[in-house]
Order: C-alpha cells, then structure tokens, then sequence
C-alpha cells in the first residue's frame, strides 16, 4: 500500500533506442544538465555498461564503488550509489562493464523486471527530492531496458536523423508494447527527439518530415542539430552547456528541457 503521507516522487523517463550512436547518452546527459540549469534536481541512471554518461560527467572509473549493478543486483542502498556530479542539481548513479553480465545473473532472478522499479522506489529517495529521473539504456533490448521502462513513466527516444532511421523504431514499439500490457500499464511514449540534425542537408529535412508524418505530435519540435561543441564536451568530461554555454547544441538541450517541462505540467493538470 503507497504512504499517503510521502512526497510525490520524480519523474522517472527511460532514454532508449535499441540502435547505437543515436544520440541517446548525450542526451541523457545534456538534457540532464539543462534541466539541472532551469533549477530542477535531476538524476541520470547509467544503465549503459559502457558506462559513456558517468564518463561525460566526469567521474572517474576508480571513483564508482557502487553503481547500477549494485543497485540492481546486491541490493545497495541508494544513498550509497548516487554520486555528486560537477553540475549542480545533477547527480547520477555511475556504470561501469560489470552490468554487461547483469543480463544473464537477472535471468534466474524472480522478480528480474521490476529491480529498477523497486530501488527507484526505495524511501531513500525522498531526501533528494529529484524532479527527473533519466535512465541511459544500452543500445539493445535487453534485461536492462525491459528493468528501465519497467520502472519508467515513460521513454525518450532519440532519433538519428539519417537514413533507415524509422525501420528500427517498429521492434522498439514492440516492446514498449509488450511491457505495457505485462508489467508497466502506464507507461508511454514520452517523444521523439530528432538528433544529429543538418538543416543543410536534403536527408534530415526528409526524415523530419516522414518522422512528423509518422509520429504527429510524438516528434519533438526542438532538433538537436549536428554540433561540434556537442561533440567535443564528453571528451572534456563535461555537459555542453557547461564546456559551452552558448553552443548550438547547448541551446537546443535548453529548448528541449523547456518542452520537456511544459508537456510534463501540461500532464500533470
């Protein structure tokens, strides 16, 4: 039974295309931090064993005792996982390759869906007072995933826009389907995020029209557009709107935390 007399809890949204280099750590990490920048308290779970987002934000390999496999499979603590980051108001629960065996030890596990749900939902959470919650998902799906939407409100989808971009959305549909109507009846598809973007190129103008045909309403009106900046800041181990403010790039994550926020209070009325 939930406690009446607990505060709402954040906004948990899983970012997940099943495809890679999409766009999908960049933009856990700098939708994050814009979203951090207009003063909401921001959690990004790396759920990615690669671990990119806790490198983008700057913590270190040795610096990650605890991290999403503890949290999933040895039961830790949340306070125990959740690391301060650079940005203020934005923290993250780091990755690191351990979680690439997380896939199969969750297979003998009964409750191997609803891990993330469950340690998302730990009393512990109440003192951060998170707004949002972002889980970067790995590009499959996989267990991991399934945990991520299991435990979502709803998924994020970053868009590449290139050729063949929409054929991979169907099998994604699927299973956000699929959880749906097993596990997670509420959760839904919070947008699609084109990324990537050239407005000097006949290809991306054409895929943006196909993915609003397609999608309608679905689609982001913000595109994240091809930026150097935004290509250079994780090597800096820093969010682009912190290495540079006035980018392109940075610009764009601010418009989309903006429509983010809108649509989420829109929601919530």
């Amino acid at each position: 039974m939930s406690d009446p007399s607990r505060p709402a809890g954040p906004k948990i949204i899983s970012i997940a295309n099943q495809k890679g280099g999409v766009g999908k750590t960049t933009t856990a990490i700098n939708l994050g931090a814009a979203l951090a920048e207009a003063g909401l308290n921001v959690l990004i779970v790396d759920l990615d064993p690669q671990g990119n987002a806790s490198t983008g934000v700057g913590i270190e390999t040795e610096d990650r005792d605890k991290t999403t496999y503890d949290l999933l499979l040895e039961d830790a603590d949340l306070s125990d996982v959740i690391l301060a980051t650079n940005t203020p108001g934005m923290r993250i629960i780091p990755a690191t390759v351990d979680l690439s065996s997380a896939d199969i030890e969750l297979i003998s596990n009964e409750k191997r869906s609803y891990l993330l749900h469950d340690a998302l939902r730990q009393k512990a959470i109440d003192a951060f007072q998170f707004d949002f919650v972002l889980i970067d998902c790995p590009p499959s799906l996989n267990l991991l995933t399934v945990n991520a939407m299991v435990a979502s409100h709803s998924v994020l989808i970053p868009l590449q826009s290139e050729f063949f971009a929409l054929e991979g959305l169907s099998q994604l549909m699927l299973t956000i389907r699929e959880v749906r109507q097993t596990a997670n009846q509420k959760l839904r598809i919070e947008g699609v995020v084109l990324t990537m973007y050239d407005a000097r190129n006949n290809l991306s103008q054409q895929v943006e029209a196909d993915a609003r045909a397609n999608l309608g309403e679905l689609v982001f009106e913000t595109v994240v557009p091809r930026n150097v900046r935004l290509s250079e800041a994780p090597s800096f181990a820093q969010p682009v709107l912190d290495y540079d403010a006035a980018s392109k790039g940075a610009q764009a994550y601010r418009d989309l935390a903006n429509e983010l926020v809108k649509k989420t209070a829109k929601i919530a009325a």
